[in-house]
């Protein structure tokens, strides 16, 4: 009798505390008058950069890397509700990029900077270490393996069948089947949730997960 030809797909989650905090905030003013406007976002921006400088100490500072945007100016006419055209009004904006390895300072901090003149909070993402996500990502791929061996296995148990012997393994889709189903991203963030009850910023990071699927192809007899 001829094996029997077995293909599953294994799959596994990890979830682990997130490790670093990404955060993005603008820093932009506008007004009639373009040096006014331009003085404003640059005087900003240079206070919170030599803060910046402070907190990213290698030894001990809670913020790992920063980056900053170049500066943009421009100026625009908008329009009255009569459809004519205004005095020209201009804009000055850049983008800082900050990442913190403490959640709470990183929450001290958006406590103290959301409440700038000028600084617009764009948004928080959490990650983990490089390390780490190769580590955990690793281990998923290797529990999605036993995971595909342990299904192929049931199958092979409940049609009679004593072993099962692997022919091939792939990332989703690569066997030749068909179309892949819809996965999960391998490494998501989850976003931020944050209580603005009290007098500080309180951000309360969800775990990252990395999700690895496989599919597997056994014969049984």
């Amino acid at each position: 009798m001829a094996d029997t030809i077995i293909t599953v797909q294994g799959e596994y989650e990890i979830t682990h505390p997130a490790e670093r905090g990404v955060v993005r905030i603008t820093v932009g003013y506008e007004g009639e008058q373009r040096d006014e406007t331009l003085a404003l976002t640059t005087q900003r921006h240079a206070s919170l950069v030599a803060e910046l400088r402070e907190l990213h100490n290698p030894q001990s500072g809670p913020v790992t890397s920063w980056a900053s945007d170049q500066l943009r100016v421009w100026g625009d006419r908008p329009w009255n509700q009569d459809g004519r055209r205004l005095a020209p009004v201009f804009h000055a904006e850049v983008g800082i990029e900050v990442t913190f390895g403490e959640p709470t300072a990183l929450s001290d901090w958006l406590g103290v900077v959301s409440m700038l003149d000028g600084v617009t909070i764009q948004g928080v993402t959490w990650t983990l270490t490089e390390a780490k996500r190769q580590s955990i990502t690793q281990e998923a791929r290797r529990r999605a393996v036993e995971n595909a061996v342990a299904k192929a296995t049931v199958y092979a148990t409940s049609l009679g069948l004593s072993s099962v012997r692997p022919l091939a393994l792939s990332d989703p889709g690569m066997l030749g089947d068909g179309p892949a189903p819809g996965q999960p991203v391998p490494l998501a963030a989850r976003a931020m949730s944050a209580d603005f009850g009290g007098a500080t910023l309180a951000l309360k990071p969800e775990d990252i997960t990395v999700a690895v699927q496989v599919h597997a192809r056994f014969t049984a007899s």
